[in-house]
This record gives structure tokens, C-alpha cells and sequence, in this order.
């Protein structure tokens, strides 16, 4: 396991070799990115534009430390400092440039707020290194409030902040550390990030090296940050404590209380099939948040959802964005705080769904039995898989195409597969399925991917959601019960089709910790019976 660590972390380090080059392609890139974006960004606001040009300013910002925060600021037209407006705050995403909001930072200056959107530090022309929403990068965005209302007609009761993926992180960390944020937008975002990348305690191999490639060509990684990155990758039991104690200070669960003793209003929107943040981890922490929230899942991948926002072209999170802060910064009696908070469109189409809060969204669960006793061989990929990172979750949002497996030729040798009875009515499946079982390993350590199947009357499973988990440290030969959580998701199964559960040990997604040879049987106990329970709308 370590070798194919290694091999995967020589394969990281040639990003760091040729910096000249490496340099030479940022440049390259920045251009490209800020170009397209600036140009969408026109063509998307060139009527509101014309109409009512506003103030655009590119300047610098000390941050934390006196590191240098590239920014650009946008004023509502013929502001003249006689009035205060709301002001908002937008920290890039990991590997954007600072031009990333400037469509959605004219509307909103359109509409009445400052907006200072920054280059994150680490990134880009940004001083500094990539810290990870780390102290400094909280540091810094109070940095940026001090200087919006010190230069800006910035109104310092009326202070949000929003931003997609990495800037909805730091957001929701800054709300927590900083009460002067009254309002939040995080987007595609995370609130557990040990939830996110490290689940089921294995590590989401395709999303980390995403993120780390992208660091490293458009950033400067700090030295902590690369041995995050290379213990991950090493599979390194080690220094696992380090790496979750990491990952629970830049995590915004761990801070929930301060977040609610601030009375912030929280939004927090995401994709069914984000592969860098899934939706359990956001879905938990939204139950537990206090104050005023709102919790929104669309089909999708990572920040999918709100990508034609960027541009300036109708978008659903975006308008839901500006409605939230019209009314807890503005005032505005929009009715946005009237509506259910949990907003959720299936992936299989239709209209939004609105719940009074998330226990409700899955009324009632059906089980089905895992009965008899299983043994499979690890090491083999059995041909189900949860696909391949963004792209497979983008074909299911634009054709309801998500991975498919043909379930009756999986091979057993290598695959364990238990099958529903026909539905004779469609069954709405919402919320969060959770396999219960009992294992009985050959080897102390091991990796298991659980997958739900929407299966055709030919056999063609439709992938619902899966799940992985390791083990470490447990005696070969010994039973243990094993409770796994599937990443939540919104998903119609037509009437006649049946659901699957399959089990195997091997996914392009993951990392896997099975050793040579290793074997696991799953057996459903009569006094502990196995099971897969499936959360369901009420008909």
C-alpha cells in the first residue's frame, strides 16, 4: 500500500520539477482565465453595464502580516460618499484569479453593495503561501473588512461574505472568528474537511490530487501544506492524527458554536455529486447551526452549479445568493425567510422541494436485507466504481447519464451484490442511505466501496451513491460490525426497476488498503441481521 502511495506521490512531485516553466504556465494561464471570465462577464452585464456603469478598481490590500491581497473593488454608480452601503466580501477559489466574481460583483454593485472581492494569499499574484484556509487566511479577511471600511462607502453593520469552494470555506471560517459578518453565502463548500477528503477513513485520492495540481501550477504550497499532501498520499498511519487535527482547525464544524453565538445568517448550497466536498458533511453541519440558514442541493459536481453565474447568465444559486443578502443586510422583506429552508432538486428532475429542515427530507426509510453470507477478493476492481472525478457527475446534471454497471455480469469472485424486489411504484429516494453488516476480514487492514444501483429491467444498474471505508488494526478472522453512510443525494427510481447494493474493494477514487491476497466475508448475524437502509420522500 505504501509502494502505490509512493507511486501516486511520484507522480504529484513532477508538477514541482521545471519552476521556470511552472511560472511561465501561471502567467499563461492567469491571462487565459481572466480573460475569459472579464469576457463573459461583459457579454453577461453589458445591458446593466451600459446602463448604470459602476466604479472598478484594482488595488492592493495588506493582509495578515503585511502579505499583499490582490483585489479588485466594485462601487454602486454615483456613490459619492454621502451614502454607506452593504459590503461584500469574496475570497477566490482555490486556483482562480481575482476577476473569478466580476460578473456576479456588478450585479450585485448593480443592486446597491460594495463588493471587494481577493486573491486569496498563496495564489496567484497574491503574496504568501497556500495555508489552506488556515489562521493567517482568516487573519486576512478581517484585514480586508478593516480595509473596505477605511477606503470604501462601506457600511459596518451590513457586512457579508460569499464565495464558491475555497472562498466558501474561508467565508464560513471568517463568520465564526469575525461578528462583524452578519450574513453568508458559502458555495460549494466544505464544513468538515476530514469529512470531505478523508472519509470513511480513506483517502479521496482523484479530488486531493486535483487540488494539489492545481496549487501547484497556479500557488506556492507552503512546507506544511506539501507534507499534508505526501503523508496523504504515503498512506502514512502515522502521522494520520496530525493530518485530522489539521483538518479540524481549517474546518468550520469545529467552530459551530462561535458561528452560532454570532447570529450570522448562514446559506450553504451544493451539488448531489460534488466530488471534492460531498453533501453529508455540509447536511450535518446545517442541523446544527442555530441562527438563520438556508441549505440548498442540486444535481452536479464541484461548484457546477453556480459555473454560469460566473459568466453573468441566469443562474438559480447566484439569485438565491443575492436574495439571502438583500434581506439579512438590506432588510428587504423578499420572503426569502418565509420559504422551507432545505431546497433540494433531484437529480432525476423536476421542480424544487421544499423541507422544514433535513431529518425531514428522508420521512420515512425501507430496508433491504443483506441475507446469507458473502466472501469476496480483494484487489480487483469489479467494474462498479463511482466514475471519474467532475466529469461523471457532470453528465448526470446535464443528461442524467451518472455510472453505470451491468450488475447481473459483475463478477462475484470479486463483487458481493444484494437486489430489492421490483418496485411496482417509483421509489423517490432523498437523503442519506446507511449500510449496516458484519465483516470478517483475512487481514488487519482493508478497503471496501459500498454502491446503490438504480437496475434496469435489462440488468443496467444506474450508479445512486456510494461510499468507501478502511479498517485498520482489527484481528483476522474476527467479525465486527460495520456502519457506513452513502453520500446523500436526491434520485427517482422508476416503478419496475430495482435497487442493488454492491460491494467490492477497488475504485479509481480512492485509495485502497487491501493487502495481498486479503479476503472479506459479510454474513448477516441473527441477532444483528444486515441491511441497507434507504431514506424515501413520503408518497
Amino acid at each position: 500500500m505504501v509502494q502505490r502511495g509512493a507511486k501516486r506521490l511520484r507522480i504529484g512531485r513532477r508538477w514541482e520539477t521545471g519552476g521556470h516553466h511552472r511560472k511561465a504556465l501561471r502567467t499563461t494561464a492567469v491571462g487565459a482565465v481572466s480573460a475569459t471570465l472579464v469576457a463573459g462577464s461583459a457579454l453577461g452585464l453589458a445591458p446593466a453595464a451600459q446602463a448604470a456603469p459602476n466604479s472598478v478598481r484594482f488595488v492592493d490590500i495588506g493582509g495578515d502580516g503585511g502579505t499583499t491581497l490582490k483585489a479588485n473593488v466594485v462601487t454602486p454608480a454615483g456613490a459619492d460618499g454621502t451614502h454607506r452601503y452593504p459590503l461584500l466580501v469574496m475570497p477566490t477559489s482555490w486556483g482562480l484569479p481575482q476577476v473569478e466574481y466580476f460578473a456576479q460583483a456588478q450585479k450585485l454593485a448593480n443592486s446597491g453593495y460594495v463588493v471587494v472581492s481577493y486573491n486569496v494569499r498563496g495564489f496567484w499574484q497574491s503574496g504568501g503561501e497556500i495555508e489552506v484556509a488556515g489562521p493567517p487566511d482568516i487573519a486576512d479577511a478581517s484585514k480586508v473588512i478593516d480595509w473596505a471600511l477605511a477606503n470604501t462607502p462601506a457600511d459596518a453593520r451590513q457586512i457579508g461574505m460569499a464565495g464558491v469552494s475555497y472562498g466558501a470555506g474561508i467565508s464560513l471560517l471568517t463568520a465564526a472568528h469575525d461578528k462583524r459578518v452578519r450574513a453568508v453565502a458559502a458555495l460549494s463548500g466544505w464544513a468538515d474537511l476530514i469529512g470531505s477528503i478523508y472519509s470513511g477513513r480513506t483517502q479521496h485520492v482523484q479530488a486531493a490530487a486535483l487540488l494539489d495540481g492545481a496549487g501547484l501550477i497556479t500557488g506556492r504550497q507552503s512546507a506544511e501544506i506539501r507534507q499534508i499532501f505526501d503523508d496523504f498520499y504515503a498512506s502514512n498511519l502515522s502521522k494520520e492524527q496530525d493530518i485530522i487535527n489539521w483538518g479540524k482547525k481549517r474546518s468550520v464544524g469545529t467552530y459551530v458554536d462561535q458561528l452560532n453565538d454570532s447570529g450570522a445568517a448562514v446559506m450553504m448550497a451544493n451539488a448531489w455529486g460534488d466530488t471534492i466536498f460531498p453533501p453529508n458533511q455540509y447536511a450535518d453541519f446545517y442541523e446544527k447551526l442555530t441562527g438563520p440558514k438556508r441549505l440548498e442541493f442540486r444535481p452536479g459536481d464541484h461548484a457546477t452549479a453556480e459555473l454560469t453565474g460566473l459568466f453573468g447568465l441566469p443562474n438559480d444559486v447566484w439569485t438565491d445568493t443575492e436574495r439571502w443578502f438583500d434581506h439579512y443586510l438590506k432588510g428587504d422583506d423578499n420572503g426569502i425567510n418565509r420559504e422551507l429552508p432545505v431546497q433540494l432538486k433531484s437529480r432525476s428532475g423536476g421542480a424544487y422541494e421544499g423541507y422544514p429542515d433535513w431529518k425531514s427530507v428522508g420521512a420515512t426509510d425501507k430496508k433491504i436485507s443483506l441475507a446469507g453470507t458473502t466472501t469476496i477478493r480483494a484487489n480487483v476492481d469489479s467494474g462498479a466504481n463511482g466514475g471519474v472525478v467532475f466529469l461523471s457527475s457532470i453528465l448526470d446534471q446535464v443528461a442524467q447519464v451518472p455510472p453505470m454497471a451491468a450488475i447481473p455480469l459483475l463478477p462475484r469472485r470479486w463483487a458481493a451484490v444484494w437486489q430489492s424486489e421490483k418496485y411496482s411504484s417509483a421509489q423517490r429516494v432523498r437523503g442519506t442511505s446507511k449500510l449496516h453488516t458484519t465483516v470478517t476480514p483475512t487481514k488487519e487492514s482493508g478497503t471496501l466501496v459500498a454502491y446503490l444501483y438504480d437496475v434496469g429491467p435489462l440488468g443496467l444498474g444506474k450508479l445512486v451513491s456510494n461510499a468507501p471505508y478502511t479498517f485498520h488494526g482489527h484481528t483476522p478472522g474476527q467479525p465486527f460490525g460495520l456502519d457506513l453512510e452513502l453520500y446523500s443525494t436526491s434520485y427517482d427510481v422508476p416503478a419496475g426497476h430495482r435497487l442493488a447494493l454492491v460491494v467490492d474493494t477497488v475504485d479509481p477514487l480512492y485509495i485502497e488498503h487491501n493487502p495481498s491476497g486479503a479476503r472479506l466475508t459479510f454474513s448477516s448475524p441473527a441477532n444483528d441481521p444486515s441491511y441497507v437502509s434507504i431514506p424515501l420522500r413520503e408518497q
